[in-house]
């Protein structure tokens, strides 16, 4: 999730921004967070009158991930993905006005798809603004879901759109190796600080859990 995401050909739009070097990372430092909280109040706040307490609903902390986009180290995009028993849910994806017309959102999108395949999930879930069917349609085969009312939050119309996961050979599973479970999220193939650890002598101190 750090290296640059490469879009198929079938998902890419005609960059009408100059849009330099684009990278979408997984947020795990504070100064990430704050990236897409920046990121989030300009689209949300700023420019939607979206409410503080809506916006910022309690769940930014609570089995949530949050992914970053960048253009050349400036933060341009952000979204949110939660985490359910049997399937994810791709939220809050923000994009900053003078990026839209490029790969920025296409880019953040699949990469959470990635990310979500990649923890063996077949189902994600969105929340799409009823002007945004067609995009979720083209680019990622969503489907509306049958017999589901639309509903309206913060003054904007909304349905459920799922998208189909196709976990890859590798995904992770109960049984994936321990020391790839305890990586950093959404870096699963680089050795961690636990790795060098479990090569260190035994001792019988230290916690009960990891």
């Amino acid at each position: 999730m750090n290296a640059n995401v490469r879009m198929p050909m079938e998902a890419r739009a005609a960059a009408e921004v100059d849009e330099g070097q684009l990278e979408v990372a997984v947020c795990r430092t504070l100064p990430d967070i704050m990236q897409a909280m920046a990121v989030r109040t300009l689209v949300y706040l700023g420019e939607q009158a979206c409410p503080y307490d809506e916006e910022y609903d309690g769940n930014d902390f609570a089995g949530a991930t949050h992914l970053i986009l960048r253009r050349d180290g400036e933060p341009i995009g952000t979204l949110r993905i939660r985490w359910f028993a049997d399937f994810a849910k791709v939220e809050r994806v923000a994009v900053r006005r003078e990026y839209r017309r490029g790969r920025a959102t296409l880019m953040l999108i699949l990469a959470a798809k990635r990310l979500a395949e990649k923890k063996n999930y077949r189902k994600i879930l969105g929340y799409g603004q009823v002007r945004l069917i067609p995009f979720w349609q083209q680019y990622f085969n969503a489907q509306i879901r049958e017999n589901r009312d639309g509903f309206v939050v913060s003054d904007h119309d909304y349905v459920e759109m799922i998208v189909e996961g196709t976990p890859p050979t590798d995904a992770l599973t109960l049984d994936s190796d321990p020391l790839v479970l305890l990586r950093p999220e959404g870096a699963w193939e680089e050795a961690g600080v636990l790795d060098v650890s479990a090569k260190r002598p035994a001792s019988n101190l230290g916690g009960l859990s990891r």
